[in-house]
């Protein structure tokens, strides 16, 4: 160990912690509104790096198609759990929502798609596709039982997502790995450190993204919607607030936000259809040290699980995980001592 390879090891951990704190953010956000501790994350982080991949060399993804039989699905719901008050502007609402928007998403990818289809175009494609199935993922699963115990259906339903996502990245994108273009190829050399386009990419964007929630959730209408959701529930619907487009909000905010971590890492690294698992559960970490609660303390823990996770491949690469999992035990057995026994919220 020397200065310099401290130095590398230092900018690995940054640049890793940063996309951490994009997933920890996400995590957080839907928890706080929606109370669900959202597993498949990673899978969104998957479906937007291996979709972006697939675009990138000329094929469509299955992630396309499913979008468009989640639609269906969701269409479906919603005449069923408003077969007793059907009107004509729900129906309408619920057909552009739910069938015509993915259906026109998927036209809109063949006719794009080609080998020659510029970066941002791809990039563009690949976000409207996970942040259609992530809206889809809540109508469908979430938002049925958005009053049952966090521990209980909830967190199980969150696993059973998970592995029906995971399965179904199985069978879309095959168990080999694939990798991207990146989004630029200009680098900046400080010292003996070397920035390339991409990393610069990362911090750029993991600044921009905290910049936006804090505007989004202090000066927005929306924003302010969402957060009184978070404090309470109950009372949010009893001054007006619509509790299931705030869950609806939250979801599509964390998809996108899964769905960019994904690009951002997949021209780094080669990904899996199960690599964002994986992922998704370091930023887990950084949430949990958050208290699932607090974005700034998120953020940070996030780029102390990077850090901590490069040093750790230096020293202990065998271990690495370990050492990195092992991070949260503390964390909970003082929170577990500290917080007060309450009993879950019944709204």
């Amino acid at each position: 160990m020397n200065t310099t390879i401290m130095l590398f090891l230092l900018q690995d951990g940054i640049t890793n912690g940063a996309i951490y704190a994009l997933l920890g953010l996400a995590l957080v956000l839907v928890f706080a509104v929606t109370r669900v501790i959202l597993i498949p994350q990673g899978e969104f982080v998957t479906y937007g790096a291996l979709s972006y991949a697939m675009l990138a060399t000329g094929q469509v993804p299955g992630t396309a198609r499913l979008a468009v039989a989640m639609g269906l699905v969701a269409f479906a719901l919603d005449l069923f759990f408003a077969r007793n008050a059907l009107h004509v502007r729900l129906v309408i609402r619920s057909v552009a929502l739910n069938i015509a928007f993915p259906v026109a998403l998927l036209g809109l990818v063949y006719a794009l798609v080609g080998p020659g289809t510029p970066i941002a175009v791809n990039i563009a494609l690949a976000l409207l596709i996970v942040a259609a199935i992530g809206l889809f993922l809540y109508r469908i699963a979430f938002q049925p039982i958005a009053h049952t115990s966090v521990l209980g259906v909830l967190l199980i339903a969150s696993v059973g997502c998970h592995l029906a996502l995971q399965g179904l990245g199985l069978v879309f994108f095959g168990a080999e790995g694939l990798r991207a273009p990146a989004l630029s190829n200009a680098a900046v050399t400080a010292g003996p450190l070397r920035f390339t386009g991409q990393s610069l990419a990362v911090y750029g964007l993991t600044i921009g993204f905290i910049v936006a929630l804090w505007l989004f959730f202090g000066y927005t209408k929306t924003g302010k919607a969402l957060r009184a959701t978070a404090v309470n529930r109950l009372g949010a619907r009893l001054v007006g607030i619509r509790t299931t487009l705030s869950g609806q909000i939250a979801f599509l905010l964390a998809s996108v936000i899964g769905a960019i971590s994904g690009i951002l890492i997949v021209p780094i690294t080669t990904l899996y259809y199960d690599t964002g698992f994986l992922i998704g559960l370091k930023g887990f970490i950084a949430a949990i040290i958050g208290g699932l609660v607090s974005y700034p303390l998120t953020a940070v823990a996030a780029i102390v699980v990077g850090i901590v996770e490069a040093f750790s491949s230096f020293y202990a690469s065998n271990f690495k995980e370990v050492i990195v999992f092992t991070l949260i035990l503390p964390v909970l057995v003082l929170r577990s001592l500290a917080a007060p026994e309450v009993e879950e919220e019944k709204d």
